[in-house]
């Protein structure tokens, strides 16, 4: 065989939208790029919130590479994941499986894109191995892929028609049904998923994929070099009272609780900092207002320093001593962790699901109860004042993988996948 052909489709590019999953993929197509037994082409989905309407020309160039393209999709059926009017998705994805013919088509995500996505290279490239990332819930949920119920914000163990028409009162438990049938038979055309946790393994087996189909490959960090751990500031015998919680300000991500948090320290801590670094961008006005609210009543110990880039986290992380990820649902394995650990960061995080996986209560970092601000309050408390705590937790911080060791564990997965095509047509 020459080289592999491998495509990447993601529901996005990180020039344009620069999420967890949208990074995660890139990189690792990145590596591919580097690695002369491949040949790999990233295809990332854009819509009407990115460009203008791509109807006349669906399939858009970005920037200068020629193994980078843009697939312009119309709307999309977020109930059902797929594609409102499908003609133009389907013909030029068409296009690109029939000029590229990729031996691995490696999916990440499934918004914007549609579960026809698979349909339709099963039928145009019946030889295609296909290979698809659970980066979180909503292939299993359709509260945003939270797993949390709408309302209360309580945690939601699994689906069920039952369960899901409490949180959507206005779509009858048969569409429920008919939504999980057909997510369930769309994904049975996936050869293998990858999932970034075990906890979110745990999850999608508990809805009926096979666990022998469903592997276990953590994500991996490219990008800036580690702060070294010992050198400068970090050795100083000082307070660590500087907290810093970074990425998208939404209701999900527990902003609000940090800031309830913060109110409460404000006398027991006054030279204490918690720095909130990302955007606000597509929330409801209801929750700006909360937040701004929050905000100020926090003041000064809390303040948002606004949107960054991934190339200002050395700065940024050289001058906080502590991430806070209170988020208020499951997580999987948010990369924020992992860029906290790269920097030689222990985290404080909610206590359950991805981030309890990632984080060790006591040897890594802290746990605080989901959702409860004054116990959030508590361990940023115990974070300031505890004598050698953070030398202790900092030191067993453990190592990131590389993104070159996910691609090595990716290679595994594709070639064990060919192997077998090729077993069963011999």
């Amino acid at each position: 065989m020459n080289r592999l052909r491998v495509l990447t489709l993601c529901h996005g590019h990180p020039a344009l939208v620069p999420g967890g999953t949208e990074t995660v993929a890139h990189e690792l197509f990145t590596a591919m790029r580097q690695d002369s037994r491949l040949d790999p082409m990233f295809l990332g989905c854009v819509s009407g919130l990115h460009r203008p309407d791509g109807d006349d020309q669906p399939l858009q160039a970005i920037g200068r590479s020629a193994d980078e393209m843009l697939l312009w999709v119309g709307e999309v059926d977020a109930f059902l994941i797929g594609q409102r009017q499908p003609e133009v998705f389907t013909a030029a994805f068409g296009r690109m499986l029939r000029a590229f013919r990729p031996h691995i088509l490696h999916i990440h995500h499934f918004s914007r894109i549609g579960l026809e996505a698979l349909a339709v290279a099963r039928r145009l490239l019946p030889w295609v191995r296909i290979v698809a990332t659970l980066h979180d819930y909503h292939l299993l949920c359709a509260n945003d892929g939270l797993m949390t119920t709408r309302g209360n914000g309580h945690l939601c163990r699994g689906a069920s028609p039952d369960a899901c028409h409490g949180c959507f009162p206005a779509i009858p438990q048969r569409l429920f049904v008919a939504r999980a049938l057909r997510v369930r038979t769309m994904l049975g055309l996936v050869d293998r998923f990858i999932a970034p946790s075990q906890f979110l393994r745990d999850r999608f087996i508990a809805a009926g994929i096979p666990g022998n189909a469903i592997q276990v490959i953590a994500n991996g960090l490219a990008g800036a070099a580690a702060l070294r751990r010992g050198a400068g500031d970090d050795a100083a015998d000082r307070p660590r009272q500087r907290f810093a919680l970074l990425g998208n300000i939404a209701p999900h991500k527990g902003v609000l609780v940090a800031l309830a948090a913060a109110r409460q320290l404000r006398e027991r801590l006054p030279d204490a900092e918690l720095r909130l670094h990302g955007g606000i961008n597509f929330q409801p006005e209801t929750f700006r207002q909360a937040f701004a609210a929050g905000l100020e009543a926090a003041a000064p110990l809390a303040h948002h320093a606004g949107p960054y880039h991934r190339s200002d986290l050395p700065r940024l992380l050289a001058r906080a001593d502590w991430v806070v990820v209170p988020s208020t649902w499951w997580e999987n394995a948010p990369l924020v962790i992992l860029e906290a650990f790269q920097h030689g960061r222990p985290v404080i995080c909610s206590d359950v699901g991805g981030m309890a996986e990632m984080v060790q209560d006591g040897v890594n970092g802290l746990h605080a109860v989901l959702g409860d601000s004054g116990d959030l309050a508590r361990v940023m408390l115990r974070a300031a004042t505890e004598r050698g705590l953070w030398q202790r937790l900092a030191a067993a911080v453990p190592a990131v993988p590389t993104v070159r060791e996910s691609l090595e564990r990716h290679l595994h997965v594709y070639a064990a996948l060919l192997q077998d095509r090729e077993a069963q047509s011999a």
